[in-house]
């Protein structure tokens, strides 16, 4: 079996950070939302994985993953050089994956109970496909499936105007070879796409078997900065506390990992928070659901549910910083005084002074 990871997309509900970089390597507890999927296919027993990627952020994808062996994955990149759906990205990559049967998985999921559930089931035949469902209160924006009373999958429609069902796709898919078949009759849908849904009900209405498993735990679509602030929250609330940074003077509460040559001085630490190599927090009180990047520097100031990524800097801020993002190499600067609170959502290479 063969793993395959889409990591296109301009990440339009996450700018201004994905003007700059691309939205599956946006950190969610100082690691990238991709490595958190190719960790979970690994895990599953799948390490030969394709990763597709764009013309716009391929290569910095490809310089950050490299040949996967830090995740202990075989990596192979294939160009989808314009955004035709997910259907077309399996059709491109038929290639690479030949007749054997895949795992694909979009690179900005984030899922805490894993695929293992999935492959077990697949894994014991009869089926051509199997698709992870979870239930959400706003149906419209996803494809869904129906389900007949015996929990049989009868069908899928993307993004239904009307409601038929609560039970979304999240995005992870297992498939025989035989969808390479269904793929090729394809035609375009009304937004010019190859839909994986439309496939997915075409191989039903051939008679062929669809099954399905529901998320376990928690799942997450980071496209958007709310979302994307819950994503860090949940991954911090399951950290263990691991300080291997200098601490002087400072208070440290709850699960707080502080990384090798990071520096906390004069400050009080709230966890959980995840403090990248380099970071320096100094004079500052940093709360829950935090994380804070590689030689990022808080001081003079107070920051809680706020990402702060590579080389940022947030310094004598009146207000409590919350519910922020940062991107790399960010400057927020201001008056030591504080009150009441303040937000930010800001891209890489911003300069703000208050």
């Amino acid at each position: 079996m063969k793993g395959l990871i889409l990591s296109g997309g301009k990440g339009t509900r996450l700018r201004p950070l994905t003007h700059t970089r691309a939205k599956q390597l946006v950190p969610i507890a100082n690691k990238a939302n991709i490595d958190y999927c190719v960790e979970d296919i690994v895990r599953a027993g799948v390490t030969d994985i394709g990763i597709i990627i764009s013309p716009e952020t391929g290569e910095e994808v490809k310089a950050y993953l490299g040949d996967g062996s830090r995740l202990g994955a075989k990596i192979t990149y294939i160009l989808q050089d314009r955004p035709g759906g997910l259907a077309h990205a399996v059709k491109i990559a038929q290639p690479y994956l030949e007749n054997d049967p895949f795992i694909m998985y979009l690179g900005d999921n984030l899922l805490d109970g894993g695929i293992q559930h999935m492959l077990e089931k697949f894994n014991k035949g009869g089926v051509e496909a199997c698709i992870l469902l979870t239930k959400v209160p706003n149906p419209s924006s996803f494809g869904v499936a129906v389900r007949d009373p015996s929990g049989k999958i009868v069908r899928l429609v993307e993004k239904p105007k009307e409601y038929i069902s609560d039970l979304a796709l999240v995005g992870v898919y297992l498939f025989t070879p035989k969808i390479h078949e269904i793929i090729a009759n394809l035609k375009p849908s009304a937004r010019g796409e190859l839909e994986i849904t439309e496939a997915i009900q075409n191989l039903l209405e051939a008679g062929f078997v669809v099954n399905a498993e529901e998320v376990r735990g928690y799942w997450k679509d980071t496209g958007n900065a709310a979302d994307l602030l819950d994503a860090n929250r949940l991954v911090l609330s399951r950290i263990e506390r691991e300080i291997s940074g200098t601490v002087e003077n400072s208070e440290i509460v709850g699960e707080v990992q502080i990384a090798s040559g990071a520096s906390i001085k004069n400050s009080r630490l709230r966890g959980p928070i995840s403090i990248a190599a380099g970071a320096v927090v100094e004079n500052a009180y940093v709360g829950p659901y935090t994380s804070i990047g590689e030689n990022a520097i808080v001081k003079d100031c107070e920051l809680e549910y706020s990402i702060l990524m590579q080389g940022s800097r947030l310094e004598g801020i009146a207000r409590r910083v919350d519910s922020s993002i940062l991107g790399e190499e960010v400057r927020v600067l201001g008056e030591v005084e504080r009150k009441n609170t303040v937000q930010f959502f800001l891209g890489d290479r911003s300069t703000v002074k208050i």
